[in-house]
């Protein structure tokens, strides 16, 4: 991992963060939906589905980059997380996947700071507890250049389980 990278938690809204970037925990047609990916599409306005619509969609593990129109983030990388299905097809490694190239695109674009909502735990089902093992992991683990990386937790109970996987980690 960079040197100089930390990971932080807030509580909040993502919309509102003042990064060079956010992530979007995005359908695969990328063209909005509910919870956190219908919040960034009102965010950002009109103009980030018409770039989306250029896209051509997103496969699950993967990330794309748009602009961030009218967000306080210079950027949206959307990525598609897994549904949970059980645990048996692959989920945790899709979900790893989020994250790294979710890093991988912010490195991309010369992103410092990135802040992740928490994919695939709304109305994905992934479990919160598993789903913040692998988001503290993946981003603790990757030799990335992006030095903020911020977990955003809609709730408390979701800081909790961050700020626990950090302390695991002796990362906070």
């Amino acid at each position: 991992m960079n040197a100089r990278a930390r990971i932080e938690v807030v509580t909040g809204d993502i919309t509102t963060l003042e990064v060079d970037a956010i992530v979007n925990a995005a359908n695969r047609t990328l063209l909005g939906g509910g919870g956190v990916d219908g919040a960034i599409h009102r965010a950002a306005g009109p103009r980030l589905l018409e770039e989306c619509r250029t896209l051509g969609g997103c496969d699950t593990g993967d990330a794309k980059a748009t602009g961030g129109y009218d967000l306080p983030a210079r950027w949206v990388i959307h990525t598609v997380g897994p549904v949970w299905r059980g645990g048996s097809q692959g989920e945790a490694e899709l979900l790893a996947s989020c994250y790294r190239r979710s890093l991988e695109v912010a490195d991309e674009l010369g992103a410092r700071s990135v802040a992740f909502p928490a994919i695939s735990t709304g109305a994905y089902g992934f479990p919160r507890t598993e789903a913040a093992a692998i988001a503290v992991e993946t981003l603790a683990g990757h030799p990335a250049r992006v030095e903020r990386r911020i977990l955003v937790a809609f709730d408390r109970e979701t800081a909790d389980l961050y700020h626990r996987h950090l302390e695991r980690l002796g990362r906070r």
